[in-house]
């Protein structure tokens, strides 16, 4: 009989077509994973890798058998994870995927609750300003928004993200006050460059009335995180474009102020996303519940 570990590290090698890729989705170092590759060879009596210097490719038998427990593979450790749950706390570690603002802000603090409910899960949290393959990457939870939902992938919607214009009461002292969207081109614009796209950020602001305009910042400040662009702005270098739980606290405290109340952009939803197996891990299971339940809240 074969041990999950060694079927683990041939499966995630073939997925990732690399010892060192399946390493990291493990945990494990590359010379374990090649270890059990190895293993499993061996008692099969068959080679299932053609192995080189710079790539790592399935023989004819090695194709085979991956089409043989692929699946299986998924289910079995759905099975594993939830005799586990049955008989204990849920445990290990929660790798996750976060936006750095709204991570720091709004994630963390909820932390000491959840540690304290489920104190044999281990947080992995990677406060980072992209979309992530979940599958791939080997993370069980991912946050954000406008996330392209990949086959496997499902999106549990947390709130709306309403996109706002701000800046510092230091700013604005002297300053005539924006009264339409198209008025922030007279002012300086700290505005984002995407990462995916390379192109400058630009928001169509609506309002109640059904109106729409553009709001047309100017590029005198161009930053590629929305924390800095905060800070830009609480330190009085001119006017943003973020989402509302990036500067909540900061208006409710009076250190930002909030431009065209009557105006405000749809950035879609922040979302928790995660992959849609017919078992989930106990440990995935409680965060996404917990932190639906924060949400609620």
């Amino acid at each position: 009989m074969e041990t999950l570990a060694n079927l683990e590290s041939f499966v995630r090698s073939a997925e990732t077509g690399s010892f060192s890729a399946a390493a990291r989705l493990l945990a494990l170092t590359p010379a374990a994973v090649s270890r059990n590759v190895a293993i499993l060879e061996r008692n099969l009596g068959v080679r299932l890798f053609q192995r080189s210097t710079r790539k790592l490719s399935l023989t004819e038998a090695g194709e085979g058998f991956l089409a043989s427990i692929g699946g299986n593979l998924d289910a079995l450790q759905a099975a594993i994870a939830t005799v586990a749950t049955e008989r204990g706390e849920p445990a290990g570690v929660l790798k996750i995927s976060l936006p750095p603002t709204f991570g720091i802000d709004h994630m963390l603090p909820l932390l000491p609750e959840f540690l304290a409910r489920y104190p044999l899960i281990r947080p992995e949290w990677h406060f980072e300003n992209r979309q992530v393959d979940l599958i791939a990457e080997g993370y069980d939870v991912a946050i954000g928004g406008g996330f392209e939902l990949t086959p496997g992938v499902v999106a549990r919607p947390l709130s709306s993200a309403e996109v706002l214009a701000v800046a510092s009461p230091t700013y604005l002292a002297g300053r005539t006050l924006p009264r339409h969207p198209t008025d922030l081109a007279d002012h300086h614009g700290i505005v984002m460059r995407g990462l995916r796209t390379g192109r400058l950020r630009q928001w169509q602001m609506h309002n109640e009335a059904g109106e729409q305009a553009s709001a047309l910042l100017n590029p005198n400040i161009v930053l590629n995180d929305p924390m800095a662009m905060r800070t830009a702005a609480l330190l009085g270098l001119g006017v943003t474009m973020l989402v509302l739980p990036d500067v909540s606290a900061q208006i409710e405290r009076g250190e930002l102020v909030r431009l065209l109340p009557d105006w405000q952009c749809d950035a879609g939803a922040i979302s928790l996303y995660y992959p849609s197996r017919t078992l989930l891990p106990a440990k995935t299971r409680v965060f996404i519940d917990f932190v639906v339940e924060a949400f609620g809240r």
